[in-house]
């Protein structure tokens, strides 16, 4: 089995202090590489070439067989590490409860233990007294997801 720790290396290798981080690295059984990056500005195609090249040549397929995949983070996978909630700060994301309705807002701060959203509230909503701010602690929530908006 290909060691992880090596293709881990070898990403951040070529990536180095640019703006993309490594989001995920994942050796399934027969030697299947998948490689998943983010950026705080996007990932290029070009980016995830480069990672690929890196990667593939650094590893013998004589020595042992793999097959790879690069692969950009994408739009409707769930939030990960802290520094693609800081990405998403001002912007939509939603947020699925572990018990509840999906909830939808504007990220307003992000630590380790909870996020903060503002909730765009209907009159109704307003009249009746619920807050534009909720704060929900990661012990309650299944997942974050960013919103794709095309405004």
């Amino acid at each position: 089995m290909i060691d992880k720790s090596l293709v881990i290396e070898l990403v951040e290798e070529r990536i180095g202090n640019e703006d993309l981080f490594l989001v995920s690295a994942e050796i399934a059984p027969g030697n299947r590489i998948k490689i998943v990056l983010d950026g705080d500005h996007g990932v290029s195609i070009n980016k995830c070439i480069s990672v690929s090249r890196n990667v593939e040549h650094n590893l013998d397929r004589e020595e042992e067989d793999f097959s790879l995949e690069v692969t950009s983070f994408g739009l409707d996978q769930a939030l990960i590490l802290e520094r693609q909630y800081l990405k998403y700060i001002n912007k939509n994301v939603e947020v699925y409860p572990e018990e509840g309705e999906k909830i939808v807002g504007k990220l307003l701060s992000y630590s380790p233990e909870e996020i903060s959203l503002e909730l765009e509230l209907t009159k109704k909503q307003i009249k009746q007294g619920e807050e534009a701010i909720k704060t929900l602690s990661f012990s309650d929530i299944k997942e974050v997801k960013s919103v794709i908006s095309f405004k």
